[in-house]
């Protein structure tokens, strides 16, 4: 329902300009011209939009999910790209100054000058914004430096945006939707200095720091924080968090790690961090007693609230830092529901926590399933990919497809995982898994 409510307000922000300027006293033009115009306005009602949906909202993405959230960011944006690429060569009126007897410009576009090149402005750069986007990779050598160049980027080619819709635009002269246009500006603009300013000020409130960091497989880390003068963290198990170690809250240094403590350890958060580059490569070098600050939590791949009669995890490399929250949670309950965790890696040696996984495989309603795709000549255990025979051999009996089911881990793994849970019956609904590549 949350989310629903949520689609809802949505189309209620893009099409309120359309909605104000159909019902305003403007006599109608040429079909064309108005095609143009509110092709126009829903460009710019979506790039206002867009700045909400980036804004890593809790209200917005722990209703539908962050990746769901992230993923309809993008869409949105070439949706927001091609109506605003296609608008202007659709007008049929010629440029021009008013005249006495067209008070509401229905013979004329606006006269060449500052408003227009404006809008030719932010019409240059849009497409440029999002194919730097799509290959942020290869243009910057850090998240962090796109993060701060796709934020201030976008917030100057909405300034263009608005600059030409209310002085240009004919719709834009109504008092209301002029109004009306200035206040979606005016949040977007907020949205963002809540992003960069106002939340890093609540961060710096409830400082964390480094309590431990312990090697927990090849080349993966176990790093423990604690609260510094406050509580703590209220999350679930299953979620996820933005850490900043070492950096003032204001800098755009963080990174996204699940967590792998379970909400009864109280006091404490671990995350399980893998050697990839950058922040991580350095990250068994970090001191005890460093400062660290959280944004979260976030992400809904949480088994809280869900009865299923059984659940079932299914893993790939760093991908168990969610699942290990999750096994210790079900542990504090005093959970008996049957669990079956699929955990895949390269080599026993990339198996994180094993022997605490090896502690709760002894627990009746606890299956553990290790795949190994470069065993030990000793290796006992499954061997090669989590693979599509092995889920359908686990979890294909009939009484499994109502369980509930948690992925994470590579993408294509997961993929793979939702095709065939699919396939043997499991519901949409049950199968809860977060995907952030997409292109």
């Amino acid at each position: 329902m949350r989310g629903l409510w949520l689609i809802g307000l949505y189309l209620g922000i893009v099409l309120a300009p359309l909605g104000l300027a159909a019902t305003g006293a403007a006599p109608p033009r040429p079909a064309l011209d108005e095609l143009a115009s509110g092709l126009g306005m829903l460009a710019f009602a979506i790039l206002l939009a867009e700045f909400l949906l980036s804004g890593r909202f809790r209200a917005i993405s722990g209703s539908v999910g962050m990746d769901i959230t992230i993923r309809f960011h993008q869409l949105l944006a070439r949706t927001c790209l091609v109506l605003a690429m296609v608008h202007p060569f659709l007008y049929t009126s010629p440029f021009g100054a008013p005249v006495p007897y067209d008070p509401t410009r229905q013979l004329v576009l606006t006269e060449p000058g500052v408003a227009l090149a404006t809008g030719a402005a932010a019409w240059v750069l849009l497409p440029a914004f999002v194919l730097i986007s799509l290959g942020k990779s290869a243009v910057f050598k850090t998240y962090e430096g796109w993060r701060l160049a796709h934020g201030l980027g976008a917030a100057l080619i909405a300034g263009f945006a608005w600059h030409h819709t209310v002085h240009a635009g004919r719709y834009a002269q109504d008092p209301l939707l002029k109004g009306l246009w200035t206040a979606l500006f005016v949040v977007a603009l907020l949205s963002l200095a809540f992003v960069y300013i106002v939340r890093p000020l609540t961060q710096s409130r409830k400082p964390w720091r480094v309590k431990d960091v312990r090697r927990a497989a090849e080349r993966t880390w176990d790093v423990v924080l604690e609260p510094e003068g406050h509580a703590g963290l209220n999350y679930r198990a299953g979620q996820f968090a933005w850490i900043n170690i070492g950096h003032s809250p204001f800098s755009l240094f963080e990174n996204p790690f699940s967590i792998a403590s379970a909400p009864a350890e109280t006091g404490v958060l671990r995350f399980v961090i893998k050697e990839f580059g950058d922040f991580t490569s350095q990250i068994g070098s970090i001191e005890i007693g460093t400062e660290a600050y959280i944004d979260g939590p976030h992400g809904h791949m949480t088994v809280q609230g869900h009865t299923a009669p059984g659940i079932g995890l299914i893993a790939g490399g760093v991908g168990i830092a969610p699942m290990l929250s999750i096994l210790r949670q079900l542990e504090a309950d005093g959970d008996e529901r049957p669990v079956t965790l699929i955990y895949g890696n390269r080599s026993p040696d990339q198996i994180v926590d094993g022997e605490l996984l090896m502690e709760l495989s002894t627990r009746p309603n606890i299956e553990i399933v290790h795949v190994v795709s470069e065993p030990a000549p000793d290796w006992q255990g499954e061997m090669g990919m989590i693979s599509a025979s092995l889920i359908e051999r686990r979890f294909g009996a009939p009484s499994r497809r109502d369980w509930l089911y948690v992925l994470c881990g590579p993408p294509a793994m997961m993929i793979k995982a939702e095709r065939t849970l699919l396939g043997l019956g499991v519901a949409q609904t049950n199968i809860l898994s977060e995907h952030f590549t997409y292109d």
